[in-house]
């Protein structure tokens, strides 16, 4: 187990990455006890106030475990990890992880209509909804689309009022921002249907759930289907 230095010293948000990084890439397994906090220190370059913050962010987050003794270990990361873990799950080591990143487009096509439904039942904060469909029409920036496209789903969650809900599309969005450019082929038969997010705008913003959920599905099931044919395409290549 090796640890590049950090060129930015005192920086606890580095060092968490960094240490997670190991983790999720498995260079750090599950029940493995990391370095103590000088070993750590010393290898990443850093000051020991740096590592000991990481530490405690990272036991926070159900990351490691402090053992009785004072030995810090690895948890099982899929049971105790929540969805800030997500973004490093899916590019483990730079290489995507197809299981991942399935999950992930099938969780989108999950949650996408129940929120949608949420929405139009809680529809008070609504309101915005047709100006960001005006905002993603307006882009002709494939890149800049998705992004719109994002920000009307943020929208979305905000009318659904569901504190979950918001947190799980923190964790998607955050995963999905790093392959915006390399997605804009794929995801352009979704962001460039604009009367259909329109038609969704109007249904939360009257109040009608049924309708709602029906259209976020077929808005984001089209694009869900081109992912994992291409993942499928992908999976097939690897073996």
């Amino acid at each position: 187990m090796t640890f590049a230095k950090i060129e930015r010293r005192s920086l606890p948000d580095e060092v968490y990455d960094r240490v997670l990084g190991q983790i999720v890439s498995g260079s750090l397994t599950r029940g493995q006890a990391l370095p103590s906090e000088r070993a750590l220190a010393e290898a990443l370059g850093v000051s020991r106030p740096a590592v000991r913050e990481a530490l405690q962010r990272l036991t926070h987050a159900g990351l490691v475990t402090v053992r009785q003794g004072g030995a810090t270990t690895v948890s099982d990361i899929r049971r105790t990890g929540g969805l800030d873990v997500l973004p490093h799950l899916l590019l483990p080591g730079g290489d995507l992880d197809l299981a991942v990143a399935r999950s992930i487009l099938e969780a989108r096509l999950a949650i996408g209509p129940v929120v949608a439904g949420l929405a139009a039942e809680r529809h008070g904060r609504a309101a915005a909804l047709l100006d960001a469909v005006t905002a993603i029409e307006t882009d002709t920036d494939p890149v800049g689309r998705q992004r719109k496209a994002l920000a009307f789903w943020e929208l979305v969650v905000d009318a659904a009022d569901s504190v979950a809900f918001r947190l799980m599309f923190n964790g998607l969005r955050a995963a999905y921002e790093p392959a915006l450019r390399a997605l804009s082929t794929v995801m352009a038969g979704e962001v460039d249907r604009v009367e259909h997010y329109r038609a969704l705008a109007e249904a939360i913003t009257t109040g009608d759930a049924d309708t709602a959920r029906r259209l976020a599905h077929d808005l984001l099931s089209h694009a869900t289907r081109a992912l994992l044919h291409a993942l499928d395409l992908l999976e097939g290549a690897r073996r």
